[in-house]
């Protein structure tokens, strides 16, 4: 019960910073709108065609749902081992999946809804190539493609099983999982773009610092505001 209530309190902190991390983000959008990007062109249309091509197959053609799911078990048997477990007993239908674990816990729970697995294995495969053959350096929009679209599969999948009534959430409670799952998946799309903006890490930060401490001021003048509402005691 105890760590339950923590859990809920942590969510209840993550909450402002959501909404710093939407604040930032937003603003690098209008960053990146008004000024060309450090990628060719290219490169950013390749990326995008991704991300709109899996979209049309989302919404015309029958989803990849044993794909997505294969990927979700492996992303729990990933971060077990990560955190010194082992994964057994994988299981993957069109009706859902499965695998035990050795050692459990939140990261290892929410993985998936927050760690796009495809995403992750194109940048190592792509990585790989590069240093094993730099002849294939030109060949960048093509894995910018595979990018955006295994990005975008992840994206719409996460969105699709979150309005599902599952274990993995009811696990770590509602408030918790939610907020930290939009955060970290925040951070990675704000990372990607901050990478090809004429916006610095450190710019970015203070960014996000200066719209934390101004949803704490907003905080602190609307209680302020109540406390001239409630009625006095004599």
């Amino acid at each position: 019960m105890a760590l339950r209530l923590g859990k809920f309190l942590l969510g209840a902190v993550l909450v402002p910073l959501c909404i710093a991390l939407t604040m930032t983000l937003w603003r690098l959008l209008l960053i990146l709108a008004q000024s060309p990007a450090r990628l060719p062109m290219l490169h950013v249309f390749s990326c995008v065609a991704g991300i709109v091509i899996w979209a049309l197959i989302w919404l015309f053609l029958p989803p990849l749902t044993r794909t997505y799911i294969l990927g979700h078990e492996l992303t729990h048997a990933l971060w077990t081992m990560l955190f010194g477990g082992r994964p057994s007993g994988l299981k993957v239908t069109e009706a859902g999946g499965s695998v035990r674990v050795s050692k459990n816990n939140a990261w290892v729970t929410l993985a998936p809804y927050f760690f796009p697995l495809y995403t992750f294995a194109v940048a190592l495969i792509w990585l790989g190539l590069t240093w094993a053959f730099p002849a294939v350096r030109p060949y960048g929009p093509v894995f910018l493609f595979w990018i955006g679209l295994s990005w975008s599969f992840h994206i719409t999948f996460t969105l699709r099983f979150l309005t599902y009534n599952q274990p993995d959430i009811r696990e770590h409670g509602r408030l918790f999982s939610y907020t930290l799952i939009y955060a970290l998946n925040l951070l990675c799309i704000g990372l990607a773009l901050l990478a090809v903006s004429s916006w610095t890490g450190r710019e970015a930060a203070a960014d996000f610092w200066l719209n934390l401490h101004l949803l704490g001021q907003g905080v602190h003048l609307f209680y302020e505001w109540l406390l001239t509402r409630l009625p006095t005691r004599f």
